[in-house]
């Protein structure tokens, strides 16, 4: 099992507050994990384990607790009057009208609420009108590089660990599959079934998919076209192009749930000297490398997205909100901002070649502001600054102790 203390740390911080604790992020992605990890920490912590209650809404053995009423009933008779009760409710979306036995829990002063979900419909209509600033949504994704390196005893080279993370995927059961004897058939396998069930469970089930052949060309095109600029009408106008007739409102619709499901993120475009969003030109990132390779196989060329893709992942980790960002006629990767400061970042996998360095720092250098500003490379050379604009190895960005 990967520690993850900063996940664990967050929810610590929220502990025996006025809010509900919920723990967002795509299936296997280790929530479940991460509940475990925090009940580990509750009792070394003086809780009692009468005070934990905790049910797996996708165990079938409470499959009667998937009326909300029941569901209700079931915690409320196991509540301790006179003490402090930990609830735990894992993918809570599998109950129906769910927001009744969340919103009856919650007004109970004796209970710390946390559940789960896999799905980002979770949190609107009519819960969140219901919980409107009653909760705390703490996002989780696969591992990072830093907590995939961790599960070795020895590291060894992060070159070649970096390159096991891309291919064999950074959901965390991958790391246990990968050390048997046919790791890589089990783990395709794996990512397969993960793969197969947003897709039929979380999207053709909820939204009535009529042509799931359709909605598989267009999950292929955007896994194709990570990092890449673009708009509904230029995907819908590609893809009918290339023999598959798809309308912009279908293209939207299913966009929409593939962000839902945390499959696929969307990124909005920002005006650094305008200091302000763009309505129009998206780009889209994948929750998890692995899966990109498993569904499309490897593509020569590919490897300066796929380091984007993964820088993208840890800022969002690092809980920055990002965009890209358009300077003039150029363009930077990623705008992202915490605490109302913003941090630019442009990635590159080499600039060894004096016009490629000279073209990444371009549009940096048009930024007219001191924010500090990265140019995140694979290259292992020493760190540079050029006109206060620091050039650093992706590797040793990603394993930096953070928090």
């Amino acid at each position: 099992m990967v520690i993850r203390p900063n996940s664990v740390q967050q929810l610590a911080a929220f502990r025996n507050t006025r809010l509900i604790k919920i723990v967002s992020g795509v299936r296997r992605c280790g929530k479940s994990t991460l509940l475990e990890l925090y009940r580990t920490w509750l009792l070394e912590n003086k809780v009692q384990p009468r005070q934990i209650i905790e049910i797996n809404l996708e165990n079938a053995d409470y499959r009667h607790l998937l009326d909300p009423w029941a569901l209700h009933d079931y915690i409320k008779t196991r509540l301790l009057p006179k003490k402090m009760n930990y609830v735990f409710m894992d993918e809570i979306q599998n109950v129906s009208e769910y927001q009744k036995a969340v919103n009856s829990l919650f007004i109970k002063k004796n209970v710390d609420l946390y559940i789960t979900g896999s799905n980002a419909y979770m949190l609107s209509g009519e819960l969140a009108t219901l919980l409107s600033g009653r909760y705390v949504e703490i996002h989780l994704l696969p591992l990072s590089f830093r907590e995939y390196l961790s599960a070795f005893p020895r590291p060894g080279a992060s070159a070649r660990r970096y390159q096991d993370y891309l291919i064999n995927s950074s959901f965390p059961y991958t790391l246990e599959l990968a050390n048997r004897e046919d790791g890589k058939k089990q783990i395709g396998n794996y990512l397969s079934g993960i793969y197969n069930t947003i897709l039929l469970k979380d999207i053709v089930a909820r939204k009535k998919v009529a042509d799931v052949l359709m909605l598989e060309s267009l999950v292929r095109f955007m896994f194709d076209n990570i990092g890449c600029e673009t708009s509904t009408k230029k995907i819908a106008d590609t893809m009918t192009s290339a023999g598959r007739k798809i309308s912009v409102h279908t293209v939207e619709s299913y966009l929409s749930a593939l962000t839902d499901s945390f499959i696929l993120y969307r990124v909005g475009r920002f005006d650094i000297k305008g200091k302000q969003h763009l309505k129009t030109g998206n780009k889209f990132y994948l929750v998890d490398p692995g899966l990109r390779y498993f569904l499309l196989g490897s593509r020569i060329g590919d490897e300066g997205r796929i380091l984007e893709n993964i820088v993208f992942l840890e800022l969002l980790r690092r809980r920055y909100e990002i965009s890209f960002g358009k300077v003039g006629d150029t363009e930077v990767d990623f705008v992202a901002v915490k605490t109302g400061k913003p941090v630019y970042f442009q990635v590159a996998l080499t600039v060894r070649e004096r016009s490629t360095l000279e073209r990444e720092l371009r549009p940096l250098n048009n930024i007219n502001d001191h924010y500090p500003k990265y140019l995140i490379t694979l290259d292992e050379d020493p760190p540079a600054t050029y006109n206060g604009i620091q050039r650093i190895n992706a590797l040793d960005w990603l394993l930096e102790d953070w928090n």
